[in-house]
């Protein structure tokens, strides 16, 4: 197997120019022949360098709008014939097949075209075949064959060609074939993904999943797993198009954490300022409120000692009273919309506190897939999007909620939809008081969201638990009485759940006992 193999004739066909100029310039000084395609040869030529025109290899000038130009034997041939293949040599010779050594090709802007809300004809005249072709080909007979198909690579194979006179690598080869055919795998599946939603079909027969990498992480969840991160292209808000300002590599935990807190707080947007401290992917205290201060303020009081080391999140642009308020405690990451140059002043003193900014909420409402690994496969389900307004719900006791009430059980159970099941959440004067989360049993999950609100209490010298005329949460329906029970004991007045046990009309009747008011969803938020 050939380790050094000179290049003598590059193919060049790109859609992305950036340092084309520089590397074409380069490739001709070392004595490399140009061959190009349409719009890339144009550009060479422009520049003053010879390039030769791919139909003068192929016999046939490009035609059906540039559909159909390097789909051809002279072209695939040269990039496929093994070079010790007495066989190859003599088809080659036979049928006048140039060798070529190294093919330059990136892709027809496909997923940027579909995420500018191009039409249909537009986005199907985008989906590049000649390009994933030759790629193919070339990562194939890497033995022989140079693929580049990421300008951030140019650097490195002139670095080669400087280095071994004019040749690379196989191990250089290798690691390019590996990108490429990775390139083409993420191409079709960003097609795939696209027809499947243009026609609505929910469960395509093979399903798959891309995404660039964005960042080699120290570790994983635990420092004996390797990992990481990979952008999907899909451009939402959130940490894969956040622009860091400060602190540390962000670790795989704190990745994980701080999306969860930031698509908490896009149920906020365009609402009064409102702050999340997430720890463990879980909210452990959320808060609307008039200042973001206050917010903040009222978010970290719902539970002091889980906050520590936590993950804040805003709705608003972060200002200088309220980054004032965010060091006061170590906090691993804070991520909002945007911040102040003096929030940024404050924070500048912290080294270890990162800062994230991201210019814009992510759509709450938006549809999106999520997938989880099981062993042998994966399931695949939409995003979470569902939403209930007030007027969806259904009043089942014999008391209403009142309009304050009415205001913090709407809260509440935006919140729950956030908290590991089973959930839990009390609220009061639009704050989190008491969050129960992940619990095997839902009564476990709101004695434990009531019992961090006596402990609360007690440090901060309130003479009773803040859940006292309070409103709760239950992600899903209560099996049992007994959680409503827990729950009223603890000094909740009104409770959200979605409804549907077999016991409802006992659990109605428990809350009817205890005067209070409770409403239906009809719509459960599972999150495990």
């Amino acid at each position: 197997m050939p380790n050094l193999v000179p290049i003598g004739r590059a193919l060049i066909s790109v859609s992305d120019k950036t340092g084309l100029l520089d590397l074409a310039r380069a490739l001709g000084a070392l004595g490399v022949e140009l061959i190009s395609t349409g719009g890339t040869s144009a550009m060479l030529r422009q520049a003053g360098l010879a390039v030769r025109d791919v139909a003068d290899v192929t016999g046939f000038p490009e035609m059906m709008d540039g559909r159909v130009k390097t789909l051809h034997p002279n072209v695939h041939g040269g990039l496929l014939a093994l070079r010790d293949d007495d066989e190859h040599l003599l088809a080659m010779a036979a049928h006048g097949i140039e060798p070529i050594d190294l093919l330059i090709v990136n892709l027809y802007p496909f997923e940027e075209t579909v995420a500018k809300g191009a039409d249909h004809a537009t986005c199907i005249e985008n989906i590049d075949i000649g390009g994933p072709a030759m790629i193919r080909a070339a990562a194939k007979n890497h033995r022989f064959v140079t693929v580049v198909t990421d300008p951030a690579d140019y650097a490195a194979l002139l670095g080669q060609l400087r280095a071994h006179d004019g040749a690379t690598t196989m191990g250089f080869r290798q690691k390019l074939a590996l990108t490429a055919y990775s390139r083409t795998a993420a191409y079709d599946t960003a097609v795939s993904t696209w027809l499947a939603a243009e026609i609505a079909e929910p469960a395509p027969r093979c399903r798959s999943f891309a995404g660039k990498l964005a960042q080699t992480l120290r570790y994983g969840e635990n420092p004996h797993q390797s990992a990481a991160f990979y952008v999907d292209g899909s451009r939402r808000p959130g940490v894969a198009t956040a622009r860091q300002w400060q602190g540390k590599e962000l670790s795989y935990n704190n990745i994980n954490d701080t999306d969860a807190a930031f698509e908490l707080m896009a149920e906020f947007a365009g609402d009064a300022p409102a702050c999340a401290i997430i720890k463990h992917a879980n909210p452990c205290g959320v808060a609307r409120a008039g200042t973001l201060t206050e917010a903040y303020l009222r978010a970290y009081q719902c539970d002091q000692t889980s906050a520590f080391g936590g993950i804040v999140a805003l709705n608003q642009v972060l200002d200088a009273a309220t980054a004032e308020e965010i060091v006061k405690i170590f906090t691993e990451v804070v991520i909002a919309p945007d911040a102040t140059d003096e929030a940024k002043a404050i924070f500048a003193g912290k080294k270890n506190l990162r800062l994230l900014t991201t210019g814009a909420l992510p759509d709450a409402k938006a549809k999106g897939l999520a997938f989880k690994q099981v062993a042998g496969g994966f399931l695949v389900q939409d995003r979470d999007s569902g939403h209930v307004l007030a007027s969806d719900l259904k009043v089942v006791t014999k008391r209403a909620p009142s309009p304050e009430e009415l205001r913090d059980l709407m809260f509440a159970w935006t919140v729950a939809k956030h908290v590991k099941s089973n959930a839990i959440v009390y609220v009061k004067d639009g704050a989190t008081v008491g969050v129960g989360a992940g619990q095997m049993s839902r009564v476990d999950s709101t004695r434990i969201a009531a019992r961090k609100a006596e402990d609360m209490a007690e440090a901060l010298g309130l003479p009773a638990p803040l859940t006292k005329g309070s409103v709760v949460a239950s992600d899903a329906f209560f099996p049992f009485a007994d959680g409503l029970i827990t729950a009223a004991e603890a000094g909740a007045t009104a409770i959200i759940q979605p409804g549907g046990s077999m016991r409802d009309d006992d659990v109605i009747a428990a809350a009817d006992e205890r005067g209070l008011a409770m409403v239906f969803t009809g719509q459960r938020h599972f999150r495990h």
